[in-house]
């Protein structure tokens, strides 16, 4: 059975070199036949900016936010995936806010139980992937942290592809080297 990926694509340009990767990370995908979704998150209507800290998610049995916008059938998407991808520019040594969104909403897709100190997630055992580009060779590593540290709490398998230098947007596009590395990265993400 093939399995399901799920890449949530942060950048709000269509042709910068975010996008770029996450092409060729696909053809790199294709050669193992999986099940492959794209969303664009710069694009997608919110009622929120963000999580709003409500906890209402926390009193329901699924793994849902209450809020009924269009993030709402990307998180249930993220609990459904195997691998779940997180692309994204370089933004002030962060991921962008088109990514952020929905990465503070992953709230949840966790239930907790602060008495008993406990946490159950519908994301434990699955892999969250990383591609992050730069225009230079700063602040990957700042960028990278809050995705080791959430696939750690979580218990999920990390891969993380950082790809300092990109230079201006769309310019990755003639970089033979990066496009051969990242299609690799793409082929061994699927075993």
């Amino acid at each position: 059975m093939a399995k399901k990926i799920l890449i949530l694509l942060g950048s709000p340009k269509k042709n910068g070199n975010t996008a770029i990767l996450v092409d060729w990370f696909c053809k790199g995908l294709r050669t193992k036949n999986p099940a492959i979704e794209i969303i664009h998150t710069a694009f997608l209507k919110y009622k929120s900016n963000g999580c709003l800290a409500c906890r209402a998610c926390q009193k329901l049995k699924e793994y849902e936010c209450v809020v009924d916008d269009e993030a709402k059938p990307v998180l249930r998407k993220m609990a459904e995936a195997d691998i779940i991808v997180m692309a994204t520019p370089l933004y002030f040594f962060g991921a962008s806010a088109q990514l952020k969104l929905i990465f503070d909403r992953m709230f949840s897709l966790y239930k907790w139980n602060n008495e008993a100190k406990t946490m159950q997630t519908a994301l434990k055992g699955k892999t969250l992937v990383l591609i992050a580009s730069a225009f230079e060779d700063v602040g990957l590593d700042a960028l990278e942290k809050p995705f080791v540290l959430t696939a750690e709490y979580t218990g999920m398998k990390f891969e993380s592809l950082l790809v300092p230098n990109a230079g201006i947007s769309g310019a990755v596009k003639d970089n033979k080297e990066i496009k051969n590395k990242v299609i690799a990265f793409g082929g061994r993400i699927v075993k």
